[in-house]
């Protein structure tokens, strides 16, 4: 299994973002000062790039006890694709889109858990916001069992940004939430279907709610209020599955 990448150094970061690579996130020493880690900074806000502010010792240890200059950078260990090229590509497929939005879902073991799923049900691609989601890391590629590096995962700056491409393309969404009457039953996954599932703690936000086509909840028979994320999103794609067959 590939692993993360650690990069050290202010000057090998700046390089690394300028020349397009995914990065999960930056370790920064407190009280960082100086033109380079100014240049820096800029960067990671335009880039939306997650950032930690963390003790020297954790720096020591990330980079090996090599001269970091005071900032670390994990480099994701999968290609991210472009959206609008695969909202293209899977129009122009044979098959019907089957798309998921993950609205900072933030935890990487389900975040793998949901990818193992997606390749299994034949979704044609993932889509997570660059800031509040859940890295692609080692752990993640371990837990979804490779998948990551089968299915195409795409990063936006936000997913309201997926959403207007996915709508552009007549691609209807589906949010999975519990503020609704309506059944995952009734909806008809027989048509060009994006799938969006909340964050662990929050489930999809008020505002992308307001964006979705459906609003859809599975039935829940027991005393407990909600479902892991993961189990969740997998009965939606199954559901979608079973109608397909």
């Amino acid at each position: 299994m590939e692993q993360n990448t650690n990069i050290f150094g202010i000057r090998a970061i700046i390089e690394a973002i300028e020349s397009g690579a995914s990065i999960n996130k930056v370790y920064l020493q407190k009280g960082l000062r100086g033109d380079l880690f100014f240049q820096l900074d800029k960067l990671l806000k335009k880039n939306k790039i997650s950032t930690s502010v963390v003790p020297t010792e954790k720096l020591d240890r990330l980079s090996k006890h090599n001269n970091h200059q005071g900032a670390v950078a994990k480099i994701s260990p999968i290609e991210f694709h472009n959206l609008e090229s695969l909202i293209e590509e899977t129009l122009n497929s044979d098959s019907t889109p089957l798309f998921l939005l993950l609205d900072q879902l933030s935890d990487v073991r389900n975040f793998g858990a949901v990818i193992r799923t997606a390749e299994c049900t034949g979704v044609n691609g993932i889509i997570i916001q660059k800031s509040g989601s859940a890295p692609v890391n080692a752990e993640t590629i371990k837990t979804s069992a490779g998948a990551a590096f089968k299915v195409p995962i795409c990063k936006v700056d936000h997913i309201k940004d997926a959403i207007f491409q996915l709508k552009a393309a007549d691609i209807k969404l589906v949010a999975a939430t519990e503020k609704t009457e309506d059944s995952v039953f009734d909806v008809d996954f027989n048509q060009p279907i994006a799938i969006i599932m909340g964050s662990e703690h929050k489930g999809v936000s008020t505002s992308v709610l307001k964006m979705a086509d459906y609003k859809a909840k599975l039935p829940l028979l027991g005393e407990i209020e909600s479902l892991n994320v993961s189990v969740a999103c997998g009965a939606f794609l199954y559901e979608a599955v079973r109608q397909r067959l």
